[in-house]
């Protein structure tokens, strides 16, 4: 892997991967909390290997980027793409955002607007907003979210391991294939964000209203989401997404948990690619 970093107006290094033919057709990749952009490896050796450029970066805060006390909310994670996209001139791009990453494409889109993108696709994302609200009745109680926070101060490494051991790829659901494999990775990724930083996290993944950013994606975007995702319920995120977005497409992964691009893989890479060349 090539070492690449940016360094963003307010000092803050943000660590990227750029791969594949630089003259190739762009991808870009935004991963879900508390991870990295290890998480997509799989995919962007997927896409480099069919002559994409693919280039996936570290949220602030996590993975190999540095571990800012201020500014992890959702605006500042779309600036800090805007000013990674910019650097490496990035035009046409397909934007993928997995969870939170797919919050952060929205934002990104909302704010930047569609002059950089060609496609977006998000990956049991995040929007419209996973809070309960008077807007959003079917969203989580605020009380879920709290809890997340008592949990990960009371034991971080604990509550991450019962995350990843259990709804996030579903290894808790009767029958499944489970993988120690992606368990330790997700773990070791988790382990690797800063501490503040993925606290704060939580609430810009939970509480932040992407509605007007969707509306704002007017390039054709694919929702791709698991029916049984545990994570992030399909009915308040998804199927509400669907019917924002001024040119969206939605594929739902019957069974499929939260983390369709590991369990999911060849399908969801057959899909992505599929998209990107239609």
């Amino acid at each position: 892997m090539s070492h690449n970093t940016l360094t963003t107006t307010d000092g803050t290094v943000i660590y990227y991967k750029d791969l594949g033919p630089k003259d190739g057709p762009v991808i870009t990749f935004s991963h879900g909390w508390p991870l990295s952009s290890d998480a997509w490896d799989p995919q962007i050796f997927f896409f480099a290997s069919r002559g994409y450029r693919v280039i996936a970066h570290d949220r602030r805060g996590h993975g190999r980027s540095s571990q800012p006390w201020n500014n992890n909310h959702m605006d500042q994670y779309a600036d800090d793409l805007a000013e990674l996209l910019q650097k490496l001139d990035v035009k046409d791009a397909v934007m993928v955002g997995h969870s939170t990453g797919g919050g952060e494409v929205a934002r990104y889109i909302g704010r930047h607007g569609t002059a950089r993108v060609k496609k977006a696709v998000l990956m049991g994302a995040v929007p419209p907003i996973m809070v309960k609200t008077d807007k959003n009745p079917g969203g989580l109680p605020l009380e879920v979210f709290d809890g997340f926070r008592a949990a990960y101060l009371a034991d971080r490494a604990q509550f991450f391991l019962n995350v990843a051991s259990g709804p996030f790829f579903g290894f808790n659901r009767p029958g499944a294939q489970v993988s120690q494999g992606l368990i330790q990775s997700w773990y070791a990724q988790g382990m690797q964000s800063g501490f503040k930083n993925a606290y704060d996290s939580i609430k810009a993944f939970s509480e932040t209203d992407f509605t007007e950013d969707l509306k704002n994606m007017t390039v054709p975007t694919l929702v791709i989401h698991g029916d049984d995702d545990q994570i992030v319920p399909i009915g308040a995120s998804a199927h509400e997404s669907i019917k924002l977005l001024p040119n969206g497409t939605l594929t739902i992964y019957e069974g499929g948990d939260h983390s369709l691009a590991d369990t999911h893989k060849d399908r969801f890479n057959a899909d992505v690619l599929a998209f990107a060349q239609a």
